[in-house]
């Protein structure tokens, strides 16, 4: 597979990725951007990374082969993984003890009527 081909498949699936997260925008850049507030810092760096290698090789001329191609598959891979793990996570939705609060005066209710 070329670098070209390389990137371009990766990055697809990264957005692809990101778009499950509610992602939005043209690209790689724009997509990061716009759930940039729910990745961690570490993972918005190396998204952002692989963006940057993508563009160049389909757009510069100048740049014909990766630099590493190496560091960018593992980046590429550590990425995916992360955001697979984010997506498959639960979502914890923290009621507090209202909910229980609540049930326990129900259940007295209940037990005063009966």
């Amino acid at each position: 597979m070329s670098d070209i081909e390389l990137a371009v498949t990766r990055t697809k699936a990264l957005e692809a990725l990101l778009e499950g997260l509610g992602a939005t925008g043209k690209g790689l850049h724009e997509k990061v951007t716009s759930v940039q507030a729910k990745l961690p810092p570490p993972l918005v760096k190396k998204l952002r990374f692989v963006a940057t290698i993508r563009n160049k090789i389909v757009h510069e001329s100048s740049y014909q082969q990766m630099d590493d191609r190496a560091g960018f598959e593992r980046a590429c891979d550590e990425a995916e993984g992360d955001l697979r793990a984010m997506a498959a996570a639960p979502q914890v939705v923290n009621k507090g003890c209202f909910g229980m609060v609540l049930l326990v005066g129900v259940a007295i209710l209940v037990r005063q009527i009966v």
